[in-house]
């Protein structure tokens, strides 16, 4: 009797540019090669944060989301760049450009990192291994900066992997290895481990991944709940989800953290519009609406907050998405006395083009005709090239904001 073909184990490889920020600063500024630098603004100059660090400016300590005026005390020589977004936004589609010719199953991470389901493709490339090294190279050649790359069975595992070959390497773990290679590792290297779950599982002696896996799941789900499987699972480098290009989406979102707390309410607003610019931009470009908005907002005392508003129908345009986000934005400060520190706008419930806002056809033809005619004059000269009304209260501050997919 014929036996059923076996299946091929699943190959998952991770892309991770290496420091990317400040590595692009690096293409256009030869002279930063080497030294310490951060990215994120200018220390004294309102109350930024580090956005990415070189790697001689961690030896001192510096991270991301540290204040600019600490990292100034650990490493005075450090030297402090303004980001530059539109720099960031092209050099990540030169990224995706690359992988996409390796593999039309991607999912991007982000601007600087990105899954491939390279399953089977070692016979176009004689190893998985050395399609790693010609993506690598490729990325060097072309964009000047370093990748490192992980693969392994699963995304979980590969992303651990790119980050044990940091900086400017590769690491494969074998098929069905991907327990043993996870479980020496420190309980911080798991994506979605942080401070606060380090703290708990460490007070459960657990300090690796190993210890990890090997906890009773009761144990964890007394804790952490259904989180708590997931934990167990990840550890064993064991996750199922799939490769998901990115016009599949589940949600877009932008957000900003301001200089100094503000009540300012044209201000807020003018932040709350420019954002809906941006994601509304987004869902364009991917042929997508949206039907939920939400808004999240971060006050003076840390503490956060998430509203949102289901539309019933799908849109795309600026002036709904904008309309509903302002709405939840009135509310949320009505509830609170306490300036704000970060602002976001999100939209989710994603489909392809189907659907219309609830307008005349003339009134929504007209809203289509500017949102894409605003489209074209920023793809061409850059998103901050031009302001609506709405947004002129930002004046200079009008950046595009740190962006992502979910």
């Amino acid at each position: 009797m014929a036996q059923p073909p076996v299946e091929k184990p699943r190959r998952i490889m991770h892309i991770d540019l290496d420091a990317f920020f400040v590595s692009v600063e690096q293409v256009f500024d030869p002279s930063l090669r080497g030294k310490p630098v951060a990215v994120g603004g200018v220390p004294g100059k309102g109350r930024g944060v580090v956005t990415a660090a070189s790697y001689e400016a961690r030896r001192y300590g510096i991270h991301a989301g540290m204040p600019l005026s600490q990292a100034h005390r650990l490493c005075p020589n450090c030297l402090f760049v303004p980001g530059r977004w539109e720099r960031y936004g092209e050099a990540s589609k030169r990224f995706m450009a690359i992988l996409a010719d390796f593999s039309p199953f991607l999912e991007p991470g982000g601007l600087d990192e990105a899954w491939l389901d390279v399953t089977g493709f070692e016979s176009l490339h004689g190893s998985l291994a050395g399609m790693g090294t010609k993506i690598r190279r490729r990325i060097r050649d072309e964009i000047g900066i370093a990748a490192s790359i992980g693969i392994a069975g699963s995304k979980i595992a590969a992303k651990v992997a790119s980050k044990t070959a940091k900086p400017d390497g590769l690491v494969e773990v074998p098929p069905g290895g991907e327990a043993a290679f996870m479980a020496p590792l420190p309980i911080g290297r798991m994506p979605g481990v942080g401070e606060k779950t380090e703290k708990v599982l460490n007070a459960l002696g657990i300090r690796t991944l190993g210890e990890l896996a090997s906890i009773p799941l009761d144990s964890l789900t007394s804790r952490f709940g259904a989180y708590g499987e997931m934990l167990k699972l990840h550890a064993q480098g064991i996750d199922r989800s799939r490769v998901q290009p990115p016009a599949e989406a589940r949600s877009i979102s932008a957000e900003r953290t301001f200089d100094a707390d503000s009540r300012d309410r044209q201000f807020l607003e003018a932040t709350l519009r420019y954002l809906s610019e941006q994601i509304g931009a987004r869902l364009r470009r991917y042929g997508q609406k949206a039907s939920v908005v939400h808004i999240r907002v971060r006050w003076a005392d840390f503490s956060a907050i998430t509203r949102q508003r289901t539309l019933g129908f799908g849109t795309d345009s600026n002036e709904v998405i904008f309309g509903e986000a302002l709405k939840l934005l009135g509310a949320a400060l009505a509830g609170s006395r306490q300036p704000v520190r970060l602002l976001g706008v999100g939209l989710a419930k994603l489909s392809g083009g189907e659907g219309q806002m609830p307008l005349d056809n003339g009134g929504a033809a007209r809203l289509s005709s500017i949102d894409r005619a605003l489209d074209r004059i920023r793809k061409k000269y850059g998103f901050g090239a031009i302001q609506t009304g709405r947004t002129l209260a930002l004046g200079r501050r009008a950046e595009p904001p740190a962006a992502g997919d979910s």
